[in-house]
């Protein structure tokens, strides 16, 4: 492994449900290479996005079937400290986005996601 590579919640809906095509060649082989990895608020965003019926599985399954296949971790980050990086964000009023954003900060990693504002504001984003 090379390093790690924290994952957006629409990447690991794509992961789960088998949408390879959504990812280039490049963002495939790093995620051969790397250790992939979501921040615990994640599993939040995946549970609103249930029960408001955009996706039709549950959080744990999700996250539990990835762990299975590709060896998914959740990241080691205390929630003080990522809370504590994600109130410096001011690029969005979305939690999700500032905390996951946060928790990738903290680590000075890739973040794989096709979210264009986030994009701009954490240049270690890439789709």
């Amino acid at each position: 492994m090379e390093g790690l590579i924290h994952l957006d919640t629409h990447v690991v809906i794509f992961l789960y449900s088998g949408q390879i095509q959504m990812f280039s060649k490049k963002i495939l082989d790093l995620f051969e290479k790397n250790e992939l990895c979501i921040s615990e608020i994640v599993r939040l965003e995946l549970k609103y996005l249930y029960e408001i019926g955009k996706i039709n599985v549950g959080p744990d399954v999700i996250i539990d079937g990835l762990f299975a296949e590709i060896g998914l971790k959740i990241s080691s980050n205390t929630y003080q400290r990522v809370i504590d990086k994600a109130i410096e964000l001011d690029f969005t009023r979305d939690p999700f986005d500032r905390i996951i954003v946060a928790d990738a900060m903290i680590q000075d990693s890739l973040l794989v996601s096709k979210d264009r504002h986030i994009r701009e504001n954490y240049k270690k984003t890439i789709w």
